[in-house]
């Protein structure tokens, strides 16, 4: 019978895991990962968990009795260094060594440290695991000022979460606008003013060069106060273990469609993998996204049971602030032309990037009928009228039929 191995029991571990045995494998399944708790969503850390609204029950992929019922071996708390690809051997920091027929690699991202004097304080935060989402918790509340280093959509939940609390929030962002590596002006700039109308200070084009006791420091002099402070400048894939075992890793660890890496037995999934999007004419892109997990562990799922390569998706995104719902389909890169649906004063609109006629990513803002519209024109590389797509008489069924 073949053995499955998995590394890293986050979202794309435990889903695979669950996928293996709903898709009639019926060899051993060793799922392990570094954290104390079993699988969990991560999304809420920086939204419900932050603000109360949800336990670690609520978290959990899955009830913690389901991987015994299911025969899945959970070993947490456990670090795997090494990967033996010839003897197909993985070996922890225990000493313990587990062999495998298939591996699957699901470890994740690490938050990007800046290389600035005070980026070693201990009492720095950032939001990747619950043991961060505690601490950062605990900084929080009435009568405290959080500084949040990255303007990325992490950071300016957590300044949303921050407010809920009663803190004070200041987003301190390098580039002259926040989300600027990830969204469009338009959307830039209506959260910027959302976050300001919600009592959060926004700094942009304001280089960090310090951390000190009192706040953060910036390149013009300014000490920016704070009683805590979070740094969100990005993540990094963790394919260092893939290294050991002379995988090729570009930004992660490269896969293909099946998400198998350049070693047939072994694949990588989730914020780990540098893997091709199809439908974006199969560009290489990592993606850190619940959806991009779930699809991936699909795929390897599938792989191993020897079933139908599941249909590729497109790629999508959401995130939550206030009482604002931010959902993205598709990746801008390649477009020549925005088009505008709705009025964003009113906290209801749509920004489409278009490639000529087609539509390649749409950005929605409390507008499920454009994002699930866009979505579909987008994997289905409908050609679009510009003109009755910015119209908001015009229903976005009626645009998808030309």
């Amino acid at each position: 019978m073949t053995k499955v191995l998995i590394i890293g029991a986050g979202h794309a571990g435990g889903t695979a895991a669950a996928l293996l045995r709903q898709y009639g494998h019926e060899g051993p399944i060793v799922l392990a990962g570094e954290e104390a708790a079993p699988p969990y969503q991560r999304p809420p850390l920086s939204k419900a968990w932050l603000k109360g609204e949800a336990d670690l029950e609520a978290l959990l992929l899955r009830p913690e009795e389901f991987y015994a019922e299911h025969g899945i071996e959970l070993r947490l708390g456990v670090t795997a260094v090494s990967i033996d690809a010839a003897g197909r051997t993985v070996t922890f920091a225990d000493g313990t060594v587990e062999p495998y027929d298939a591996l699957i690699l699901a470890t994740g991202s690490t938050a990007r440290k800046l290389s600035i004097p005070g980026a070693d304080r201990q009492d720095l935060l950032e939001l990747r695991t619950l043991a961060d989402a505690e601490r950062l918790k605990a900084a929080l509340g009435p009568g405290k000022r959080l500084a949040v280093v990255g303007g990325g959509y992490v950071g300016l939940e957590a300044a949303a979460s921050a407010r809920a609390l009663g803190a004070e929030a200041v987003v301190i962002e390098r580039m002259d606008r926040v989300l600027a590596r990830v969204a469009s002006q338009t959307l830039s700039d209506f959260f910027t003013g959302y976050h300001r109308a919600h009592g959060v200070e926004v700094l942009t084009s304001a280089e960090v060069t310090g951390f000190e006791a009192d706040g953060v420091r910036l390149a013009d002099g300014r000490l920016v106060g704070a009683d805590a402070i979070l740094v969100g400048v990005g993540a990094a894939a963790c394919d260092q273990l893939a290294a050991t075992a002379g995988l090729a890793c570009q930004n992660g660890i490269v896969v293909d469609e099946a998400a198998r890496t350049s070693d047939p037995a072994i694949w990588a999934i989730g914020d780990v993998s540098w893997r091709p999007i199809p439908a974006h004419g199969g560009r290489m892109q990592r993606l850190e996204s619940v959806p991009n997990a779930l699809e991936q562990a699909k795929q390897t799922a599938a792989a191993i049971t020897g079933r139908p390569a599941p249909t590729p998706e497109v790629p999508w995104f959401w995130s939550d602030q206030y009482d604002v719902k931010l959902q993205i389909a598709g990746l801008p890169e390649g477009a020549d032309r925005q088009v505008l649906r709705g009025d964003p004063a009113t906290a209801a609109f749509a920004v489409f990037h278009l490639d000529g006629d087609r539509i390649v990513c749409a950005e929605a803002v409390n507008a499920p009928a454009e994002f699930m519209a866009g979505r579909q024109m987008i994997g289905r590389a409908t050609p679009v009228d510009p003109v009755r797509l910015a119209d908001s008489g015009v229903s976005m069924k009626a645009v998808a039929a030309g």
